[in-house]
């Protein structure tokens, strides 16, 4: 997606509804006196750092998960 500019007292005054755009996939350069400054972009997954929900789809649950297992009966 390219980048939106926006003038740094815009993005100021309007910084949490770009932050909800921004959550959503947008990017915007913020410019000061017409000149590209900074990027407004969404975090991406880096070393260390696990996206919530990057799995969906790929783990699967077996129906008898909090069954018993036969081999620690002689542990009770």
């Amino acid at each position: 997606m390219d980048a939106e500019d926006i003038g740094a007292f815009e993005a100021k005054t309007r910084l949490s509804e770009l932050l909800d755009k921004v959550s959503r996939g947008h990017v915007y350069r913020i410019t000061k006196r017409g000149k590209p400054v900074a990027e407004l972009r969404p975090l991406s997954a880096g070393p260390g750092r696990a996206m919530f929900g990057a799995d969906r789809g790929r783990i699967a649950m077996r129906d008898d998960f909090e069954a018993p297992l036969d081999d620690l009966n002689a542990y009770r």
